[in-house]
């Protein structure tokens, strides 16, 4: 939904597409200020089980803010208001108290990995531990099925005693992806996962992305297009705090309805 409260129209093979999969996430009229600033406007959209969703636009246009609203993270921050409703499988987000356990089911990787100064297996098994889980060999099964879930098993498993900290970028963001996956989440949001990322690195990771969504709903922020392109099977397009278009990614980066979208993937502005 736009600004001025018009639904945003979706072709009609996204509308069957919906008919037939489930809807993870419901987002009805959300309108986010910090303070008396308006950051989010009368946004409304779904995102569907089991899919990789793109969030893509210029810096400042609201990406990152709204992919906070799914796990309330802006709730740390003083001065925020939101109106409007977002739901995960039909229960109200922010009408429910119990935002540890909304975190537990919508975890969450940075741009940036940040890993605890301790050991990859201790990284891994953090949260687990947190939600009371000390049988060892539990807490073993969890660590490799999370470390071979990030694609990263057969990398670190002679050295889960040594640092995190010692490993490559790319291998550190996995094992944020492994620390995400170790709680045993339904939904995993991503803030520019690949953004500090090595060519080489930023494709194992788009590849990890793509073997995810068999057991994951995916919301990735990205700045990199064709990353969107490469790894999103739907793309909203964000502007100045608003969804300009949403739809099949396909069609998105091929035939956007909105002269606005042609612009920014064309490289006119952003």
């Amino acid at each position: 939904m736009s600004s001025n409260g018009i639904k945003i129209k979706m072709n009609n093979s996204l509308l069957k597409d919906q008919q037939n999969k489930k809807v993870k996430i419901s987002v009805n009229d959300l309108n986010l200020f910090y303070g008396e600033k308006q950051a989010l406007y009368s946004i409304s959209l779904d995102i569907l089980e089991n899919e990789v969703t793109a969030l893509i636009g210029p810096s400042g246009c609201g990406k990152s803010t709204f992919l906070r609203t799914l796990n309330r993270m802006n709730d740390l921050i003083d001065g925020v208001k939101i109106s409007g409703n977002i739901t995960v499988d039909n229960e109200d987000i922010y009408k429910t108290t119990d935002v540890i356990k909304l975190r537990t089911k919508v975890g969450m990787v940075f741009q940036k990995a940040n890993l605890f100064p301790m050991s990859i297996y201790d990284n891994v098994a953090y949260g687990p531990r947190m939600q009371g889980i000390k049988n060892k060999k539990e807490l073993n099964e969890i660590v490799e099925s999370s470390l071979r879930g990030a694609a990263i098993w057969d990398e670190v498993k002679d050295r889960l005693k040594t640092s995190a900290l010692g490993l490559s970028g790319g291998q550190q963001q996995r094992i944020c992806i492994a620390r995400a996956i170790a709680m045993k989440p339904d939904i995993i949001l991503m803030d520019e996962p690949t953004s500090a990322l090595d060519p080489i690195s930023t494709l194992k990771v788009e590849e990890l992305i793509e073997n995810m969504k068999k057991d994951y709903t995916i919301v990735i922020v990205t700045h990199n297009m064709q990353q969107a392109a490469r790894v999103s099977d739907k793309t909203a397009f964000f502007l100045n705090g608003e969804v300009i278009e949403y739809d099949e990614t396909s069609k998105i980066f091929s035939m956007p309805t909105d002269q606005r979208t042609e612009d920014y993937i064309t490289g006119r502005f952003g």
